[in-house]
Parts: structure tokens; C-alpha cells; sequence
């Protein structure tokens, strides 16, 4: 009887491929829950106007904050825009959740669940997020 030994190198990664793909669970879920709740905003469901009324900040911020969820979705579905989206919903939830505890009154376990969820993924896609803010130099007009 004889056993083969398999070099560490050459053992197929078993857990390598969970990280990616929780990632992307992740992102299409936040896409889901952003694409819908931007939608709502934007084609002016009653709940969201009359929450909007509440908060008191005028319709133009349910358009505005409609517009952002909803280019949010999309960037998280397009890798190198995923880890700016992400950043861009952690200010965004950061700021819905101010809002539910001092202005609306309301617990704010949602607003934290995203915010929680997007800053994963802004986490992961810290290089990409970096990438974006990195000035690269021009080259030399010849």
C-alpha cells in the first residue's frame, strides 16, 4: 500500500473560492434591495412621499436619494464600480439612520444591516475604491 503526498502548493483551495462568491451574494443583494427601494423613490410611492414629507427635507431629497440608490445597484453589478457604490451607500445608510433615530423616530436595525452590508463590500473592494483616487500621471506631450 502506498500514499501519495500532495505538495501544499499543488492542493486544490477549497475555501478560496467562498470569499468571492459571498461577495457577490453581497453585492446582488444590496443591488436588489437598492434597485427596488430607489424605484419606489423615484416613481413616487405614497410611503415614500409621505415619509419624505416627514422628514421635511422637501421631495427633491426622495428624488435625490432615489437617484443614488438607485446608481448604487447599478455600480455594485460592474466590479470596478462595486467598492464605490458600496463606500457611497455606507454614507448614504449612515445618513438614513440619523434620520430614523432623530428625525423619524423609527428603529434604525435596517439602516444599520445595510450600512453593515455595504461596508463588507467596500471593504473587499478597498483597492478598487483606492484605484479611483490614485492621480496617474499623464504622460509627456511629445
Amino acid at each position: 500500500m502506498s500514499t501519495t503526498v500532495v505538495p501544499a502548493a499543488r492542493r486544490p483551495a477549497t475555501g478560496r473560492r467562498a470569499g468571492p462568491v459571498a461577495v457577490w451574494v453581497l453585492r446582488l443583494g444590496l443591488a436588489a434591495v437598492f434597485a427596488g427601494a430607489g424605484a419606489a423613490k423615484l416613481v413616487g410611492d405614497a410611503a415614500m412621499v409621505d415619509m419624505f414629507a416627514d422628514i421635511g427635507g422637501g421631495q427633491w431629497l426622495r428624488f435625490l436619494v432615489g437617484a443614488l440608490e438607485v446608481a448604487a445597484a447599478v455600480g455594485l453589478l460592474v466590479p470596478r464600480l462595486a467598492g464605490p457604490a458600496a463606500s457611497g451607500l455606507v454614507v448614504l445608510m449612515a445618513g438614513a439612520t440619523l434620520t430614523n433615530v432623530f428625525v423619524l423616530e423609527v428603529s434604525p436595525a435596517l439602516t444599520i444591516a445595510l450600512l453593515a452590508t455595504a461596508a463588507a463590500v467596500a471593504w473587499n473592494r478597498r483597492d478598487d475604491v483606492r484605484a479611483l483616487l490614485v492621480r496617474r500621471p499623464r504622460p509627456a506631450a511629445g
